[in-house]
């Protein structure tokens, strides 16, 4: 296998613009990807031409605006190159106009009432910062997505426009220590980790088909308690797996690096190499659509649930955030000398900035159903967002704060504009696995996203806050008489306002807990409790001000958030009602009858049956109570509120504790049924495997 051949050559890149564009088209071209100036229509129509032109030599027939909606998966409607000429016949042809734009219906995805169901008209626009690739023997054009009427309804505009808003203020801020470049982006690595089970299992079960989890199951005998997957030898079947995907991903440019077993049974990880923040959740997006295609051809099903068993680990989606300038200086690494230190300084104060001003949308960036499952868990942050920045750099920022001579490498005051920062090595301390935000030698580490999610919000949230707090801190700093002095004492101030967001302890301890509440961090430990303070005053004025979304765009977006959480929960608990009411309750009585029929048949003939009694007896109760638990799950579902703020409240507060009554229920019964009359494939089957 020829890797450098191979990747990328589903892409339509900047090798083969450079082969197949005009040298002044290929500039062209170069400048809207770049400084985002407007693409002339001639041009529009080369390209599109040779595009067409590469596509139809790699075997595709059909052209498609891939977007990605609010639904958090992508979307594409497919078009065929075929035309037909003025002579009637047929050719393949593809115009500049269909590059650019594209009109598919609008009214079926998520609006949050900014379009009425009749008001169907939506547009695409060619999205030319991201390369267009060939899936299934398609052309795929990143696109973005709006409405008629202008307003955003998808993922990509608001991530583009934070980028915009990011690389303007930090741009800025270079400046002032005499730096001139023209762009700095935001560089996303995201870790990807997913369960392969079975697909024969996966058909079996209902709640993986339609949820995503398993509503109900008893634990397995072993667990990951004995610690033998985590970067255990790989499964010659997984392992094939991994070989294909890499393959799949490796074609459509998407690097592909890192793969090893994760804690728990079947669970397992990818990341890729860091790329700017558009592209990087492009690839995320097509990589978590390949691993699901991929696994069905090796015997698979891939489950990116956040919580598809209970008991065991979830998955996450590290969310590894940077800032890179054009010439490849990374804006968080500490760097050597005085004016890097302050610099250095400048952007990490920021950051704690941001995350401490913003931690509620930080914290809303990851609510979901499945999430809630996983926050707090054993192998996730808690609810509570706070940064952890090792012990040697916290040193470092209460001498800033104290203004006291640093202990550690170094015994000098840390006057930023002369002395120089202790040499922060990259891995400066141990890794705080319960940290929901933490700094790892020259980039941020945001562990609280799911393994489903979309990173584009994620990553909106981050870039507008910390753009927020650079244009502040540059309106402060631009024109200073002292512009030394004025960076101490501005850093200084900040550091000592926001230090109450740094915390490098144990995240899931109750003592934590109570100490971020006398902070004043916000918990907010289910998905509702978040989501009603996205449009809090302070935080539609951030987005308005950097001009990332309007009032109705983001109103719309906290109807859309609700209304979602609540039909997930709608569906799971419609799914567990049928679960139980068609399989496990019949099973679980069918086992209870041939138990009987036992009692009958020995105390005919004499023989005591004491076990068989008390056996019959528990089945008879346990079978008794799952039917009045199911009874009161569909009476429950039955009283959903209307209004979705209502309903989304009203599903975390009513239909979950009843799902888990009935679940615990269930899970008992399993425990004491028959294997063979238990319907369904049970933990130990799923998670273990041949």
């Amino acid at each position: 296998m020829n890797v450098p051949e191979m990747f990328g050559s589903m892409v339509f890149n900047d090798t083969v613009m450079r082969e197949m564009l005009p040298k002044k088209v290929y500039q062209s071209l170069q400048n809207t990807m770049i400084e985002g100036k407007a693409l002339d229509e001639d041009v529009a129509d080369i390209v599109a031409s040779a595009m067409k032109e590469w596509a139809v030599s790699k075997g595709a027939t059909h052209f498609t605006h891939w977007f990605q909606p609010m639904t958090g998966i992508t979307a594409e409607k497919h078009d065929s190159f075929l035309a037909v000429d003025k002579n009637g016949s047929v050719i393949m042809d593809f115009s500049g106009k269909e590059l650019t734009k594209g009109e598919p219906d609008a009214s079926s995805f998520p609006s949050g009432g900014l379009r009425a169901t009749f008001e169907a008209r939506g547009y695409t626009a060619w999205d030319p910062t991201s390369y267009a690739f060939i899936k299934d023997d398609t052309l795929c054009i990143p696109t973005a997505f709006c409405s008629y009427t202008g307003q955003i309804l998808d993922k990509k505009t608001p991530l583009l426009r934070s980028m915009d808003a990011i690389s303007d203020e930090a741009v800025r801020a270079l400046s002032l220590f005499g730096k001139h470049v023209k762009r700095v982006n935001a560089t996303i690595g995201a870790e990807q980790e997913y369960f392969l089970i079975d697909k024969n299992d996966y058909a079996k079960r209902l709640d993986l088909r339609l949820t995503g989890r398993t509503l109900i199951g008893a634990p397995a005998a072993k667990g990951q308690e004995m610690e033998d997957h985590y970067f255990g030898s790989i499964r010659p079947r997984v392992k094939a797996f991994m070989a294909d995907l890499d393959e799949e991903l490796w074609k459509l440019g998407i690097t592909a690096k890192t793969e090893h077993n994760e804690v728990a049974p079947c669970q397992h990880e990818m990341a890729p190499i860091f790329d700017n923040a558009n592209k990087a959740t492009d690839a995320n997006q097509l990589t978590m659509e390949m691993m699901k295609k991929v696994a069905e051809r090796h015997g698979f099903a891939c489950l990116l649930h956040e919580k598809p068993f209970e008991g065991i680990n979830g998955s996450g989606k590290h969310n590894n955030w940077a800032l890179s300038t054009d010439d490849g200086e990374n804006l968080l690494d500490p760097g050597k000398t005085p004016k890097d230190n302050a610099q250095f300084l400048l952007f990490l104060t920021a950051v704690i900035k941001a995350v401490d001003e913003y931690q509620d949308l930080l914290r809303i960036s990851v609510a979901s159903a499945g999430n809630d499952h996983r926050l707090g868990a054993n192998e996730a942050p808690p609810a509570i967002v706070s940064i952890f920045v090792g012990d040697e750099l916290e040193s470092v920022i209460e001498s800033i704060i104290d203004g006291k001579p640093f202990k550690g490498s170094s015994s000098s005051h840390l006057d930023i504009g002369t002395s120089v920062l202790p040499k922060l090595s990259r891995d400066n301390s141990d890794r705080n696995r319960t940290s929901p935000f933490a700094f790892t030698g020259n980039k941020f580490e945001f562990r609280m996203p799911g393994s489903s999610f979309n990173i584009a919000c994620t990553n909106v949230m981050l870039n507008t806050a910390v753009a927020d707090a650079l244009k502040s801190f540059c309106d402060e700093l631009e024109g200073a008489d002292d512009f030394n002095s004025r960076l101490n004492e501005l850093i200084k101030r900040e550091l000592k306002a926001h230090r109450r967001i740094l915390f490098n302890g144990n995240g899931y301890s109750k003592e934590w807990e109570a100490e971020a509440e006398k902070r004043g961090l916000s918990n907010y430990k289910r998905t509702p409790d978040a989501l009603i303070h996205y449009a809090d005053e302070k935080n539609l004025e951030l987005f308005r001000r950097h001009r990332i979304y309007t009032k109705e765009e983001m109103e719309s977006r906290l109807e859309i958030s609700l209304d979602e959480y609540q039909k997930a929960i709608h569906i799971e608990a419609v799914t567990m009602s049928e679960i139980l009411r068609r399989q496990i309750l019949p099973a679980a009585i069918r086992f209870s009858s041939s138990i009987a029929s036992s009692v009958q048949l020995k105390e005919s003939i004499g023989v005591t049956a004491n076990a068989d009694k008390a056996l019959c007896a528990r089945l008879s109760t346990l079978c008794d109570g799952l039917l009045l638990r199911i009874d009161e799950l569909d009476e429950c579902v039955a009283g959903t509120p209307a209004e979705t703020e209502k309903a989304a409240f009203y599903a975390a507060d009513e239909i979950i504790p009843k799902m888990e009554e009935a679940r615990k229920l269930s899970d008992e019964l399993e425990t004491v049924t028959d294997k063979s009359y238990w319907p369904i494939p049970t933990y130990s089957e799923i998670l273990f495997y041949v």
